[in-house]
């Protein structure tokens, strides 16, 4: 049976890449891997994490930039500690539907 070498260069994209690592990580899994292939295989599995984390980091800037260049004020990261008060904020609500119904009664009476 001959040896399959892996492949060389950069992935066409990010999913083939992730694709390979996972085909990487599945053949290191069995533990049947030759000896003499592990180092290659492990070499290659870091080039397309390495290579994959620039892809993250880079749509990540693109990103930041798109919403700065909207000039919105959006919170990229979310705070899981910050708690949400349904009741606050539909109080407000409330009182500004009060105010058009209060609107509205005064049309009709015209």
């Amino acid at each position: 049976m001959a040896k399959k070498t892996p492949p060389t260069g950069e992935p066409a994209g990010y999913a083939e890449a992730m694709r390979e690592i996972e085909e990487i990580l599945a053949e290191l899994d069995t533990n049947s891997i030759d000896v003499d292939v592990l180092a290659v295989k492990v070499q290659r599995a870091s080039f397309l994490i390495t290579w994959c984390d620039a892809r993250v980091s880079a749509a990540e800037f693109a990103v930041k930039e798109l919403v700065e260049s909207l000039d919105v004020d959006v919170d990229v990261e979310a705070d899981d500690d910050e708690e949400f008060d349904e009741d606050e904020d539909y109080d407000d609500l409330d009182d500004d539907s009060d105010d058009d119904s209060d609107d509205d009664s005064d049309d009709d009476k015209d």
